[in-house]
């Protein structure tokens, strides 16, 4: 008799520690999969989200620096001190500036795109995007050919502004851009278009180009603007844990 209650008690135990596991998975799940990728958001989709979400605050925030400057104007009674203010606001891109422009484009190559030139190898999938150092390439050339003011996308680079890609998705200033990118910068066109033919990242890329179809495209224009910047200019820091 006592044989065959053990083993029936610990089967009991079995039977109520599946019971509890069903449970607390139950519980956890609220009635969700929790296998399924549907039961939460993808990790680019939450960036995609955020992104909105911080270019609808922007707008507001641009609306509201607009309100500012117009105050300023209005209650300014320092001549000098206005010139200075708004020399600082000009300097960091917190303004228009319009003159001259060149515009230039990068754009992926096709994902099944092959060797366009004889005994180039087939490529990988990483040679057919654009890079993050390609568009930094942009960037700094254009800065180095004198740019008044550069505008990735719709918008304008400042001081602290950082050229990020995660993937083939631009990450710029809290919000998220897909390729083509654009590039357009004001200052005197000659400069700027031979500061992009003398950089050797660019003419790297360019290489593969050629090879694989990534786009490239260069136009001038005999004027543009470019808005000022509407964001933030707040810096943040680390600071050692006390």
């Amino acid at each position: 008799m006592s044989g065959s209650v053990v083993p029936r008690l610990l089967t009991a135990g079995v039977f109520a520690l599946a019971g509890l596991l069903f449970w607390i998975s139950f519980d956890t799940s609220r009635g969700t999969d929790l296998r399924s990728d549907d039961s939460m958001l993808r990790l680019s989709d939450l960036i995609r989200e955020k992104s909105r979400d911080n270019a609808h605050l922007e707008d507001g925030l641009a609306d509201t620096r607009r309100s500012i400057d117009a105050l300023a104007g209005a209650g300014a009674t320092d001549p000098a001190l206005d010139k200075a203010f708004r020399s600082v606001r000009q300097e960091s891109g917190g303004t228009p500036v319009s003159g001259p422009a060149v515009t230039v484009t990068l754009t992926d190559a096709p994902p099944d795109a092959g060797p366009r030139v004889s005994g180039v190898p087939d490529p990988r999938p990483d040679d057919l995007v654009i890079h993050q150092q390609d568009l930094q390439a942009v960037v700094n050339a254009l800065w180095r050919g004198g740019a008044e003011g550069i505008q990735v996308m719709d918008q304008r680079l400042i001081s602290t502004s950082a050229v990020r890609c995660v993937g083939n998705t631009l990450i710029l200033q809290g919000r998220v851009y897909s390729p083509p990118y654009v590039v357009k910068a004001v200052g005197d066109r000659k400069k700027l278009v031979r500061a992009l033919d003398r950089d050797p990242v660019i003419q790297n890329y360019l290489l593969y180009v050629e090879a694989y179809g990534l786009g490239w495209k260069v136009e001038e224009s005999d004027r543009d603007t470019l808005p000022g910047w509407s964001g933030t200019v707040d810096l943040h820091y680390a600071q050692p844990v006390q």
